[in-house]
């Protein structure tokens, strides 16, 4: 269907080309120069209204969306307090618990709270000021584009009492199973140690003998377990250099394949890219992925197969992931919170030192390590770097 524009174009076009034949059968030269004017005129309409379907005019702007009262409810009862910064401005609070963290009263020095803000994208851990001393918080700033403008916004999320609620768990389970180990060593002792001067009296020389060996045991047992515990409680300090991931894993393959091998199974690594390095203190991590590996041994040792995967990856936002993962039977549903405290074993006769000393290794060089769970089963450590 031909537009209004193309018809007036077109129509225009007609009369400029039926002017220009009029122009020639005409004598008289009045009449020629009117016609003439008259074919210019139309030619000059002809063009412009071919000009405008060759660019038609850009559409009128679109009104910008109207607010949507659920989304504004749901931004301003949060439980992050959100401010949006603008270079050169005071942050904007976007929220209830933006406005309360710098209201009389709960803000010791707003200005030094608003100027902890004033940061580069990213995520960390700052200290703010209250009216009760200084609490632990977490700020994440990130860049976005909002409706075509460049925003940054600032999340700032209080933990301190999180924090808080965690250590005591923590401590709870550790003086629990300090408690377990050490009566369970005491109780003998003290046992043995109190039937001893009957026995001397008695002249039963045998069984004050296998008295004294069997506290000689206990102590010794008793022993071992303040040295776990200093080995838990005082990590040594890393020596960082950057090492080259590669060969540090031949390495740990090196050392725990020989024990796989003779339970029936392998140890696989993988690095990717190869070129991959870490500024860390290789020695230690080292020990980190020989724990591991020593306890997937032990958790598959029965499996006909048992398997081990030591991976080397980046993840998201350039960070290093090292994965060790193995066929066993994996965690036990409802201990996962468990298996880093110091002293919890599921082994009979394990020391339950492994996992917390890896912990306390890796968090030394600045990394994190957690378990995942994974879909066909087994047990499998992250590490983050």
């Amino acid at each position: 269907m031909v537009s209004d524009k193309a018809r007036a174009a077109l129509a225009a076009l007609v009369l400029a080309a039926g002017s220009a034949g009029v122009v020639a059968t005409l004598d008289s030269p009045r009449g020629a120069v009117a016609c003439a004017l008259a074919g210019l005129v139309a030619a000059a309409l002809g063009w412009a209204a071919l000009g405008r379907l060759a660019h038609p005019p850009a559409p009128p702007p679109e009104p910008p969306p109207a607010p949507r009262p659920d989304l504004d409810a749901a931004l301003e009862h949060a439980p992050l307090a959100l401010w949006r910064l603008t270079s050169g401005t005071q942050p904007l609070a976007l929220n209830a618990a933006a406005r309360r963290l710098v209201a009389p009263g709960r803000a010791v020095e707003p200005a030094s709270l608003l100027a902890l803000l004033d940061a580069e994208p990213g995520r960390r851990v700052v200290t703010l000021p209250t009216e009760h001393g200084q609490e632990r918080a977490v700020l994440a700033v990130s860049a976005l584009t909002v409706q075509g403008q460049a925003w940054r916004l600032a999340a700032l999320a209080p933990i301190e009492s999180e924090l808080e609620t965690e250590a005591l768990a923590a401590w709870r389970q550790l003086v629990q199973v300090l408690t377990h180990e050490i009566m369970n060593s005491l109780t003998p002792i003290a046992s043995l140690a109190a039937s001893a001067p009957a026995l001397l009296e008695a002249g039963e020389h045998e069984e004050l003998q296998a008295a004294l060996a069997a506290l000689a045991r206990r102590a010794a047992h008793l022993q071992g377990f303040v040295e776990r515990y200093r080995s838990v409680s005082q990590p040594p300090a890393p020596t960082l250099a950057d090492t080259p991931l590669l060969p540090l894993l031949q390495a740990v393959q090196r050392l725990v394949a020989p024990a796989w091998e003779a339970a029936s199974g392998r140890v696989d690594i993988a690095v990717e890219p190869a070129s991959l390095a870490l500024r860390t203190d290789a020695a230690q991590l080292e020990q980190v992925l020989i724990n591991l590996a020593q306890n997937a041994l032990q958790a598959s040792a029965e499996r006909p197969a048992p398997r081990l995967l030591i991976e080397a990856t980046l993840s998201r936002g350039a960070r290093l992931r090292l994965t060790v993962a193995d066929n066993g039977p994996g965690i036990a549903p409802g201990l996962e919170g468990r298996i880093f405290t110091p002293f919890f074993t599921t082994r009979a006769g394990g020391s339950g030192v492994g996992l917390a000393v890896v912990r306390q290794l890796v968090h030394g060089l600045g990394g994190t390590v957690r378990h995942a769970k994974r879909p066909g089963g087994g047990a499998c450590f992250v590490l983050t770097f």
